[in-house]
């Protein structure tokens, strides 16, 4: 089997990159870094999401693990100390895969022989550089709003828990084929109106975003921040392709939000 690590790049993620490393390769395993069938992420989630947009281009040949050197993480979920665990764990190749569902992010240019599609694990969002965001909210073709605010984000099931989560979106469980719109500071008034709530919508949807005034938006696709000229539209859709990760134990996702959320333990 061949793998790879992404590091965080601190002296204690370094460390036990290069454990995991040695370990794996005492195993007999390959190091890949171009084709890796496994990727072990060692830092954070913020890691994982690097890891992800570094082989986005093969996600049906590479799945995905994390271990967490700061914070327990909804991505990075094993231990340091359990470092020779999972180590035998996928020497042994004992784990199974399951898949989650991604954001697929398109920008169409005023030139519509132009576009742009990305890939996000956790969400994108949407800005106007300087000045109120107006855009044109359609659904399936049909317009839904016209939306005056900050910006607007678009986050997969599993990005629910970060940035949407803090912008009042609800937490959406990660198997289900979905994707969920919020509103940052939409402006409510006599004159101007939104639905001011967020929408989660299935897989079969389509949300397209036309801007009403300035052609150039401020985009950002998880950690990527990319500054996009001459926008006609954005559509996002739930993705074909999805992420896959490497489960070695049961995971728990409800009792995972109420030990970073709720209890005071965590």
């Amino acid at each position: 089997m061949k793998f790879s690590i992404q590091s965080r790049n601190d002296q204690v993620s370094n460390e036990l990159a290069q454990r995991a490393k040695q370990y794996l390769c005492d195993f007999g395993l390959e190091f890949d870094d171009e084709e890796p069938e496994i990727v072990l992420s060692v830092g954070g989630d913020g890691t994982l999401l690097h890891a992800f947009h570094k082989y986005s281009h093969r996600l049906d040949e590479t799945a995905f693990v994390g271990i967490h050197t700061g914070h327990l993480g909804f991505y990075a979920d094993w231990k340091p100390s359990e470092i020779e665990k999972l180590v035998i764990s996928i020497a042994r190749h004992s784990y199974e895969v399951i898949e989650y569902p991604l954001l697929q992010v398109t920008i169409n240019a005023e030139n519509e022989a132009e576009s742009t599609t990305y890939l996000a694990l956790n969400e994108s969002t949407i800005k106007s550089p300087g000045v109120t965001l107006v855009v044109d909210v359609e659904l399936n073709g049909r317009l839904f709003e016209r939306f005056r605010g900050d910006g607007l984000c678009m986050s997969t099931p599993s990005g629910s828990t970060a940035y949407s989560k803090s912008l009042g979106g609800a937490i959406i469980h990660p198997s289900l084929p979905a994707m969920q719109l919020t509103e940052m500071a939409s402006i409510n008034n006599r004159v101007f109106r939104t639905v001011g709530s967020p929408l989660v919508l299935p897989d079969h949807h389509r949300c397209v975003l036309t801007p009403v005034q300035g052609p150039d938006f401020m985009l950002t696709v998880d950690h990527l921040q990319l500054l996009h000229k001459g926008v006609r539209s954005i559509e996002y859709r739930v993705a074909n392709e999805k992420v896959r990760f490497a489960r070695f134990r049961p995971f728990p996702f409800w009792e995972r939000v109420h030990d970073s959320f709720v209890s005071s333990d965590s």
